[in-house]
Order: C-alpha cells, then structure tokens, then sequence
C-alpha cells in the first residue's frame, strides 16, 4: 500500500487527541455519559451528527452514536456525507484514496460503492476536497470506537439538489448493513439565546422533513441534511431529535456561540 493511497488525518491534535490512548478514552468517557440517559428503543436507519472539535459538541455526537451502538457487527459499511468547508464542489466528490487515517488505524474505502456512485452524473473524485476537511474526518473515531470493522463511503456535498443526494443515499438505503451519517453543525456565531431560538427552529422543521425551511445560514451541512430529508419524505420515515445544545452548553463563551443537533431516522 503507498502513502498516497491513504488520507491522513488534517485535524487530529486540534479537534480531537491524536494520542490514541487519550482519544479512546475520549470517546469512552463521551459514550458512556450519554448511556446514563435513557434513548429511545428503535435503531435508525440514519444519524446526523455535527462535526466541530471534540469539547465543542462531542457530548452531542456521542448522543447520536449511542443509538446505533447496538448495529455493532451488523453494520458493515458507512455512509458518511459532509460539507466541503475548503473547496468548490459541483455536485458531490468522492476520494480516490484505498483508505482513511485516523490515530485509531485505517478504515478501508468500499471503491466498488464509490465506482457505482460515479454513475451519477453529479459525482465525480475530487481528492484534494477532501485533503484538509474536517466534517468527514471528525466521525472517524466515533465509527471506529462504534463498529472497529467497516469500509466507508466518503462523500464531499457542495452544489447539489435535495433530489440529487436522496438520489445518492437512496443507493444503500435498502442495505441493512449499510448505516447513513450525515455531519452538519447548525447556527454559527450568534449570541446564546437567539443561536437557541433558530435552531430550535432548524429542528423542527427537520423533524416535520421541511427541507424547504432549512436556509443557508441554518446549518452548514443543509445540503446533505435536505438529502436526507427528501430521502425520509420518499419512504415515509420520520427523523426524531434526540440531542440540541450549542457550544455554550458545552466548552464555549455565550457570546457567539455555534450549534450542534444529534437525529436519528428511524
């Protein structure tokens, strides 16, 4: 295997420890505070989960990868869809790599799923989109710690429609070894009770599936999340909120705050 084959961390040492012995135990300390609440009984089908630094909104991705913890051996691909915050994306961008670093080891990419992708007019490699990005990489030890074994489906979502990302999901959808996660934060750099009042806002209408209601200044992954949305919409799912805090709640001032919201779809 060469180097080039493998995508290495970009933020691991800034968003989440790059010690493996510090980031497990991390992830455990994070896990097991959201297992001393009680969560609803059925398994989703699909999470969102934000993507900031750990002591940011870790407690509320924990939530989220609490649900599907019971999916642990039956789960045999990820796949993980986020916003490209450092380039241009027409459509959404796949990687070439063999697999994806993080300090918890590699994870094999499913290049035969990517292969299928490729079909889809709008989806096309892009590697260095995903060379720097974050909003992938942060789930990785998450989905380690989770499933240990799994190959993965990144995917990049910059200019596409609702319908083009269902239409992208809507490829593993009937696949019940196949788990969807979406990573978006929501609100950024309002003050505390006003960063409440939209994504409070912002939950809602994801729970009522109101993809329309979703804008540009809600969430910086809505482009992924409307894809889930009108994927939920097709098959008549509903998508509870199952975590909502914001950086203020969490390692942050209140001042300007950015935030976080844990779904699930069942």
């Amino acid at each position: 295997m060469l180097s080039t084959d493998i995508r290495q961390p970009a933020v691991a040492g800034l968003f989440y420890p790059q010690d493996p012995v510090e980031l497990e135990a991390m992830l455990s300390a994070l896990l097991g505070e959201v297992k001393s609440r009680p969560t609803p009984s059925p398994t989703p089908r699909a999470i969102i989960a934000p993507h900031a630094g750990y002591i940011y909104s870790g407690p509320i991705a924990a939530t989220a990868y609490a649900q599907v913890s019971a999916l642990r051996g039956k789960i045999s691909r990820i796949v993980l869809l986020g916003p490209a915050h450092r380039a241009h994306v027409a459509g959404v961008a796949a990687s070439r790599a063999t697999h994806f670093a993080s300090p918890l080891g590699l994870i094999p990419l499913d290049q035969t799923a990517i292969q299928d992708l490729l079909t889809l007019p709008y989806v096309n490699y892009m590697d260095a989109a995903h060379t720097n990005e974050h909003s992938l990489e942060v789930h990785l030890p998450f989905l380690q710690k989770i499933f240990a074994v799994f190959t993965l489906v990144p995917l990049l979502v910059g200019a596409a429609t609702a319908q083009e990302v269902a239409a992208v999901l809507e490829r593993f959808w009937e696949d019940e070894q196949s788990l969807i996660v979406i990573s978006s934060d929501l609100s950024h750099y309002h003050e505390y009770c006003s960063a409440q009042q939209r994504d409070h806002a912002t939950s809602a209408a994801i729970e009522a599936l109101a993809l329309e209601q979703i804008a540009y200044e809600d969430a910086c992954g809505r482009d992924p999340i409307k894809g889930l949305l009108q994927l939920a919409r097709n098959h008549q799912r509903q998508i509870t909120t199952l975590d909502l805090r914001n950086s203020g709640d969490t390692a942050g001032p209140r001042d300007r705050v950015v935030g976080y919201g844990a779904y699930a779809v069942y």
